[in-house]
C-alpha cells in the first residue's frame, strides 16, 4: 500500500473528491478506447458506470463508518454487480453475439468504481492498466488466432436436389450448418422456386470464392450470394 494515499481512504470530504475524480479518469480511460474503436458504449458510459459504483461503494462505507449502521457493507456493491449484468444486456440486445468485451469492460469498470469507493486506490489503478492493455495489445493476438467469421449464403433453387448437393459440399468441406432456412415459392408461370439460407462457421481457414463458384455450378442452383456475419465483435 502506498501510504500517502492513507489519508483519502475514508469518507472525509477530500477523499470523496478524490475518490470520484480517480473513478472519472480511470473509467474515461478504458471508455476513451472503447470510443475509438467505435464500441457500443464508449467514453461517457464507462465513466458513468464507474462514477455510479464508487459511489455506491463510497455510500457503504458511509453507512458503517460514519452513519453507525451495522449492515454489511458489501451489499451495495453487489447489487452494483448485479445491475451491470442489466447494461451488458442491454450492449448485447442483437441476435447474434455481439459487444462481449465491451460488456465485460463495462462489468470491470463497475468493479474498479467499487475499490476506488473504498479506498483501494493501487487495485484499481493496476486493474485499469490491465483492461487496457487486454483491450488494445491483446486484441492484434486475437484477431491472428480468430477463424473466419461466420457466414451466410443465400439460394434461389430449381429444384431440391440441388440445396441436398450444396448442404453435402458444405460438409464435406468442413462447414458446421448453423441454420438452414427453405421456403417454397410459385411463380406465375406454375413454376417452383425454392429460396434457402444456410449459416454456415468454417472450422479452418475457408476458401470462399472456390466454395461460391462450386455451388453455383451444381445443377438447380439458379442464384447465389453471401453474407459475412461478424458474431464476435472486440
Amino acid at each position: 500500500m502506498l501510504s500517502f494515499l492513507d489519508g483519502l481512504r475514508g469518507t472525509a470530504l477530500p477523499g470523496v473528491i478524490f475518490k470520484l475524480l480517480f473513478a472519472v479518469i480511470l473509467g474515461g480511460a478504458i471508455g476513451f478506447e472503447r470510443s475509438y474503436k467505435n464500441r457500443p458504449a464508449g467514453f461517457r458510459t464507462h465513466i458513468l458506470v464507474t462514477l455510479g459504483a464508487a459511489v455506491a461503494s463510497l455510500t457503504g462505507l458511509y453507512l458503517v463508518k460514519d452513519a453507525g449502521l451495522t449492515d454489511d457493507v458489501t451489499r451495495l456493491g453487489a447489487a452494483v454487480v448485479a445491475g451491470l449484468g442489466f447494461v451488458g444486456a442491454i450492449v448485447t440486445r442483437s441476435s447474434s453475439v455481439r459487444g462481449l468485451t465491451t460488456s465485460a469492460g463495462l462489468w470491470a469498470s463497475g468493479i474498479i468504481g467499487l475499490a476506488v469507493g473504498a479506498g483501494f486506490f493501487e487495485g484499481a489503478f493496476l486493474a485499469a492498466v490491465l483492461i487496457l492493455l487486454t483491450e488494445t495489445v491483446l486484441s492484434g493476438l486475437v484477431r491472428r488466432i480468430r477463424r473466419d467469421p461466420e457466414f451466410r449464403l443465400e439460394l434461389l433453387l430449381g429444384e431440391k436436389e440441388a440445396l441436398e448437393e450444396a448442404l453435402r459440399y458444405c460438409k464435406d468441406r468442413r462447414l458446421n450448418i448453423l441454420e438452414l432456412q427453405v421456403r417454397s415459392e410459385k411463380r406465375e408461370d406454375d413454376l417452383v422456386r425454392y429460396r434457402a439460407g444456410i449459416t454456415l462457421r468454417p472450422r479452418f481457414k475457408a476458401q470462399k470464392e472456390k466454395l461460391l463458384t462450386s455451388i453455383r455450378a451444381i445443377p438447380g442452383v439458379l442464384e447465389l450470394t453471401e453474407e459475412d456475419l461478424e458474431t464476435f465483435v472486440f
